[in-house]
């Protein structure tokens, strides 16, 4: 009878702990993914969270969410230097892995900070540190003294990071457009760029744009980007009549801004998005690799 309530006890001590770790997944997802860039790397980093948490005194823990936060954020930073290492060798250009976010549009955040595709690529400048500080500050609103707890440094520290990582991606970045406009110039671009219209892909472009395609070596796509309004619209019309045979386009929404899913045999090959100012679009973002493209 003993060892039968002891069992049941840690059966229900662990159903307890699965409780609360459930309701805060969301939250340790959102942090995984904004330090990372990639759903696929969240998703195993939170998979480890839940093995300590497992395993853990739980006893000790008086604050699981601070607890779990805390963990989740060092083992991203740790995670996030050995991704930059690979990255360095990775074929073509890199781009964060699209993620679906009409169904849950903040990834655990209270605010949809640090989501977007170009902000994800201007943290990649980051360090790590910084990169932590800012996501826990600007998309999560954590007090700087709990910051200063999770990535163990000062709190004037923390201050100092989150105010270098604000200046940093204000300075590389125009202001957006708005979610309307941003639809309307992607839905613009696709139409032009389907049909190969020379002037009108030019007239959409930014003086300065970049478009890269992200096939990781696994698929056909351009390995160095191409940059300036004329190439990149020469460029997409050089293309148009052999890519866009047989493509469907089905409108989404990734990252929180649109996003066309191309379709090719009723499966989706491509996420395309572009960044958008009051200038015309900055970037066009190709994601082609066959293992980015599942979450989105």
């Amino acid at each position: 009878m003993g060892d039968t309530g002891a069992a049941n006890g840690d059966l229900a001590d662990l159903d307890q702990a699965a409780a609360v770790f459930a309701g805060l997944r969301p939250r340790l997802f959102g942090i995984a993914y904004r330090m990372l860039s990639s759903s696929t790397e969240a998703e195993d980093l939170v998979q480890d969270v839940w093995m300590r948490w497992q395993t853990y005194d739980r006893a000790a823990v008086s604050d699981p969410a601070a607890f779990l936060a805390t963990v989740t954020t060092r083992l991203a930073i740790n995670a996030l230097q050995s991704a930059r290492v690979r990255r360095e060798t990775y074929i073509g250009p890199w781009l964060p892995e699209p993620v679906d976010t009409s169904a849950d549009p903040h990834l655990g955040a209270e605010r949809g900070e640090a989501l977007g595709f170009a902000v994800l690529l201007l943290m990649e400048r980051l360090t790590p540190t910084e990169r932590a500080a800012y996501v826990l500050r600007e998309a999560f609103d954590y007090p700087y003294r709990q910051i200063a707890d999770i990535i163990q440094v000062s709190e004037v520290s923390v201050r100092q990071l989150v105010s270098r990582a604000r200046k940093h991606l204000r300075s590389e970045r125009r202001a957006p457009v708005s979610g309307a406009d941003q639809r309307r110039f992607l839905t613009a671009f696709v139409s032009a760029a389907r049909s190969g219209d020379l002037a009108a892909l030019e007239g959409l472009l930014a003086a300065d744009v970049i478009s890269y395609s992200d096939g990781g070596g696994a698929v056909r796509a351009s390995r160095i980007p191409v940059v300036g309004a004329l190439r990149v619209a020469k460029y997409h019309k050089a293309f148009a009549s052999r890519f866009w045979v047989g493509v469907e386009v089905e409108w989404g929404t990734a990252n929180g801004q649109g996003s066309a899913l191309l379709r090719r045999d009723g499966e989706v090959f491509t996420v395309l998005t572009v960044n958008v100012s009051d200038e015309g679009i900055e970037q066009v973002l190709w994601m082609m690799n066959p293992a980015k493209i599942g979450a989105a």
